[in-house]
């Protein structure tokens, strides 16, 4: 009964171990097909670093429990206030959120801490006289399972991705169907317009353009809080000439920025309309069929997999509408490479 308890820790950790790094590569072959997939030069596999990293962290620990579990509860400690803090600082996330990542970061330091005691109860390790399988049987664990589920969700992601469609144009197109008609605009600054800091405009940034000084997001204009009525008076889209190649010094007002409902309708898998609906709820949205990121809405070789749209969800975040027809919100003040925007017109 002894034996049994002072194995106890160890076992603990492998079940805790072997948990988080399933999830974190499930979280990174998810990324990877979901944002990396397809994006001219970018590294898809980027994705996977933090599951790959913490699996070796793991080989580490099982076999030399010490050294490897000091290190992965340091780790776990830095890696968690370079994740939260930042977040928490800023108000993004709410308490199930702060729990969630908790456990996915510093998670690894109470698994450190269980390889540590295993290495202080159990000096001499495993019994050699065991059969190979049951002697590696905690490496087969952290490492077997996480590499399984990699395989499961390349199974399950990789028919989508190499049937996307991508027909090249990146002109203006009507995209015509479930009830909307729109032109939406060619690459350009009407249509993700990349910014020098490697993302793309945030919505406060497009919907205050025309404020003096005309153009995108300037220390002069930090302290504004941008309106869905700035949105249609100054934001970007109202300088658009008329065939969407260039701004032009005063607003036109032939483009504006699409609805999330004229967002949702647009969304499309294989050239044929997906037919969704937007119910004015955050979250999965009802769809016929499930969109993807082809053309004519989207660049699928952009790093864009959500567009803004033109809809205030309160005076500090807007609505935004993924290609997989998910709808949610971020603050106005977001520009990254993830969040890009296209502007419409009537036919």
């Amino acid at each position: 009964m002894k034996n049994k308890l002072r194995k106890l820790p160890g076992w603990i950790a492998i079940a805790v171990i072997t948990l988080l790094n399933a999830l974190w590569i499930f979280w990174g072959m998810g990324e990877s097909f979901y944002e990396g997939w397809g994006v001219e030069g970018s590294f898809w596999f980027i994705y996977l670093i933090f599951g790959v990293v913490a699996m070796l962290f793991s080989v580490a620990a099982i076999r030399w429990p010490k050294i490897g579990g000091g290190i992965l509860l340091a780790a776990g400690l830095g890696f968690a206030i370079w994740w939260l803090l930042p977040g928490i600082k800023n108000g993004f996330y709410t308490l199930s959120t702060v729990i969630e990542r908790l456990f996915l970061s510093a998670g690894f330091s109470l698994v450190g801490f269980l390889f540590i005691l295993d290495g202080k109860l159990n000096p001499h390790g495993e019994e050699t006289e065991k059969p190979w399988a049951l002697r590696h049987l905690r490496m087969i664990l952290a490492i077997g399972i996480p590499t399984l589920t990699a395989l499961v969700m390349a199974a399950v992601n990789l028919p989508t991705v190499l049937t996307r469609i991508d027909d090249g144009d990146r002109s203006a197109r009507l995209i015509d169907g479930n009830g909307v008609s729109l032109i939406w605009a060619p690459a350009g600054p009407g249509w993700n317009w990349k910014q020098d800091f490697g993302g793309y405009p945030s919505w406060r940034a497009l919907a205050v353009y025309g404020v003096d000084p005309v153009g995108l997001e300037t220390d002069a204009k930090s302290d504004l809080i941008a309106t869905e009525a700035d949105m249609a008076a100054t934001g970007l889209c109202a300088y658009l000439t008329e065939d969407g190649t260039a701004l032009s010094e005063t607003p036109l007002y032939i483009w504006r920025m699409p609805t999330v409902d004229e967002l949702a309708r647009s969304l499309s898998l294989h050239n044929e309309n997906a037919g969704c609906t937007w119910s004015g709820e955050t979250g999965e949205m009802d769809c016929t069929l499930r969109p993807d990121k082809e053309t004519p809405l989207w660049a699928p070789d952009q790093q864009p997999v959500y567009l803004w749209s033109a809809d205030a969800y309160d005076e500090d975040d807007a609505y935004y509408v993924s290609y997989t027809g998910f709808v949610s919100h971020q603050p106005k003040t977001w520009g990254n490479p993830r969040h890009g925007y296209r502007c419409v017109k009537e036919p």
